[in-house]
C-alpha cells in the first residue's frame, strides 16, 4: 500500500507542476505585443464563383 500511495502522490505532483508551467506559457504568450499584419502583405484569397441554372418549361394539354 506504500508504494502505490507514493507513486500516487508523485502523479499528483508531476501533474501540478505541468499545470502551473502551461499557465506560465499561456501568460507569457498572451502578453506579447500582438499587432496586426500590415495590408500589403496580407493575401486575399480569390474566389470563382459558377452557378448555373436551367429551368424546364412544363405544359399541361
Amino acid at each position: 500500500m506504500e508504494r502505490s500511495k507514493l507513486i500516487a502522490i508523485l502523479t499528483g505532483a508531476i501533474s501540478i507542476i505541468l499545470a502551473i508551467a502551461y499557465l506560465i506559457v499561456v501568460q507569457l504568450l498572451d502578453y506579447r505585443d500582438m499587432k496586426p499584419a500590415p495590408m500589403s502583405q496580407v493575401v486575399s484569397p480569390s474566389a470563382i464563383t459558377i452557378s448555373h441554372w436551367q429551368v424546364d418549361k412544363i405544359t399541361q394539354i
